[in-house]
């Protein structure tokens, strides 16, 4: 895989004599596979040559544009990228989408009439458009993985994955945590979640766009300081990192004295190269791992949605200035928000209303933002143990870090673009993207008869392993399991054709089936609602066919599934239906060996049923 930069300086280019070895240009890398995938991320003034290099090559091209977000610095090439422009050329441009936002629309709004002498309906190529959220989407031997950054805008960085290496792209983004600014305090948090997107990387290219002596005036402004592109990078175990989104006041010299104070204060504390990106820089990473398998045809990348409907936002605060500020933030949004002053007025609307966004004030009088938190996730009702919560802080993150069970830590002071940002982010990561199953009506008694049973995290066996061999076979399918649905996840006591031995609750197909309690057969997951946005579709194993049947006990509790799942949009005839329902009936008959007999345990019955 090889990495070009054509572009490294951030929030405007800055071409000149002192900007001559690291660029002037703004945000834009070149990626290549071994196989010829081109993707482009992100499209700064930098695209400009990339585009004339790309018609240089004098054939039609076919490539993917990856959009972190819409600020000027990192659109401003589109209206010059040449391919768009010529017939026979095929671009596919994937950015992140806000609410009811038209993707086209945000991107060439700069080539409105008023601005700029072309519109889009000049592009003579193909331009096709796709919006992302938080997730994983292939594109040809390719494997993309998004997560939201924190930056006053709706940002995603990239996880790019392809022959056997690991490209993480990072801009714009700010510590969450602004202690960590001078790269020294613990990685907690959603910082340690920034962390987790970064690890084991081959390469980070990475904002560091100021020092942190300079971060006092710049906090809320969405970069970071080279002092956290390191540390959290190092953290990580990053192979080699790119520090970038140069400041356009800085020269090449002042760059190369930061990376030099970078790597005298660093030592030989750490095996990673660091280095400033640079204009004209290549970089090959031979991949140290199996590369991805390509499928067998390109999966629609279509990863997010606008959020749908009008969502509901909660703001528990006793300060009005605090409270006028936020409702500022979501005015011009389809967010609507109702406010409680008190904590018992907060808990009662949550029980009433179920927001999908909570927000508190950490100074409410009579109880801790944190406080609150934990009483949020101790309310009885569905969807309180997950709802997001954010706390308005008014100092650092506190060193018990997130134990509060909140997911992040908004300090103040804060402009309202950043608070619209953060807001934007957790509306759109708790949005409902596909339908989970309900929890069936016994859900206590089913779980009960799953558990006395003793069955879970035991290892494999052939009682079990002969039924998903036989139904593999049977129905020529890459999978069959025994699927155990657990409180919070599935769990399979058989496994054939996957090394997985569980999946969460959320996303498991097998617990439709038990809410439903007979057959479910999806032919096609891309046509139907329930499962065409789930993890399980978009990405790995990506799921076309599933067909499952219950697993019920004599007594009546459903706890799980035998079920078939093909990479192929297929059916079953009734006949094999039939089948399936037989292959499943016998596997109840070795799951009630499994029971307790009458003063037994579960310990005792596991070993009954062995002997």
């Amino acid at each position: 895989m090889k990495v070009r930069f054509w572009g490294t300086r951030g929030s405007f280019a800055k071409p000149g004599p002192t900007t001559v070895r690291y660029g002037g240009n703004t945000s834009c890398v070149e990626v290549v596979t071994d196989a010829g995938t081109r993707i482009v991320i992100d499209c700064g003034t930098g695209g400009h040559g990339l585009g004339q290099a790309i018609l240089a090559e004098d054939e039609p091209s076919k490539g993917h544009m990856l959009i972190s977000h819409t600020h000027w610095d990192h659109i401003q090439g589109i209206p010059f990228f040449a391919p768009f422009f010529v017939p026979g050329h095929e671009w596919d441009l994937y950015a992140p989408q806000g609410f009811g936002e038209s993707l086209r629309e945000t991107l060439a709004g700069q080539m409105e009439y008023t601005y700029f002498p072309v519109t889009p309906e000049a592009f003579g190529a193909s331009v096709r458009y796709h919006n992302l959220g938080e997730g994983r989407f292939t594109i040809d031997d390719v494997s993309i993985s998004t997560c939201y950054l924190n930056h006053p805008a709706l940002t995603l960085g990239f996880r790019i994955e392809a022959d056997g290496a690991t490209v993480v792209y990072s801009c714009d983004h700010e510590p969450h945590s602004r202690g960590l600014a001078g790269g020294e305090l613990a990685i907690d948090g959603q910082d340690l979640r920034h962390a987790q997107f970064l690890a084991d990387a081959d390469l980070v290219i990475h904002d560091a766009q100021y020092v942190a002596a300079e971060y006092g005036d710049k906090a809320g402004w969405g970069h970071s300081t080279v002092e956290y592109a390191v540390a959290v990078a190092r953290f990580a175990g990053v192979g080699k990192l790119a520090l970038t989104h140069h400041d356009p006041m800085r020269s090449d010299d002042e760059i190369d004295a930061v990376v030099a104070a970078v790597l005298a204060n660093i030592g030989g504390k750490t095996a990673m190269e660091i280095f400033g990106a640079a204009e004209g820089m290549e970089i090959e990473l031979a991949g140290k791992r199996d590369a991805l398998p390509t499928p067998d045809q390109p999966e629609t990348a279509r990863l997010g949605r606008s959020v749908a409907g009008r969502q509901l936002l909660l703001l528990v605060a006793d300060d009005d200035e605090l409270a006028a500020k936020i409702a500022l933030a979501v005015a011009d949004e389809t967010i609507a928000m109702l406010r409680a002053k008190t904590s018992d007025e907060g808990l009662s609307l949550i029980a009433q209303h179920h927001p999908n966004l909570i927000i508190v004030d950490d100074a409410l009088a009579g109880m801790r933002g944190t406080a609150f938190a934990y009483a949020v996730r101790a309310l009885p009702h569905e969807g309180a143990d997950n709802v997001p919560i954010m706390i308005l802080g008014h100092g650092p993150l506190p060193a018990t870090g997130m134990e509060c069970s909140a997911v992040d830590w908004l300090e103040a002071p804060f402009s309202v673009e950043y608070a619209r940002s953060r807001i934007r982010t957790w509306i759109m990561r708790s949005e409902l993207r596909w339908v989970r199953a309900a929890k069936p009506s016994d859900e206590a008694e089913r779980l009960a008869a799953l558990h006395s049973l003793g069955i879970l995290d035991t290892p494999p066996e052939e009682t079990f392993d002969r039924f998903t061999r036989i139904a593999a076979a049977l129905f020529d399918v890459p999978v069959a399991l025994v699927s155990l649905v657990d409180s919070d996840r599935q769990w399979f006591k058989s496994c054939f054709g996957t090394n997985e031995c569980e999946t969460p609750r959320e996303m498991s197909f097998c617990a439709h089936a038990v809410e439903a309690r007979q057959i479910l057969v999806v032919p096609d997951t891309l046509n139907d609602q329930r499962f065409r946005d789930n993890p399980l579709v978009n990405g790995g194993p990506r799921i076309r066919f599933y067909a499952g049947v219950p697993l019920i006990l004599p007594g009546g509790q459903c706890i799980g599934t035998f079920c078939v799942i093909d990479i192929r949009p297929r059916d079953l005839s009734e006949t094999e239906r039939g089948l399936l329902r037989d292959l499943a009936k016998s596997v109840e008959e070795e799951l009630v060996r499994w029971a307790p007999a009458p003063g037994m345990g579960s310990s005792g019955a596991a070993l009954a049923a062995r002997a």
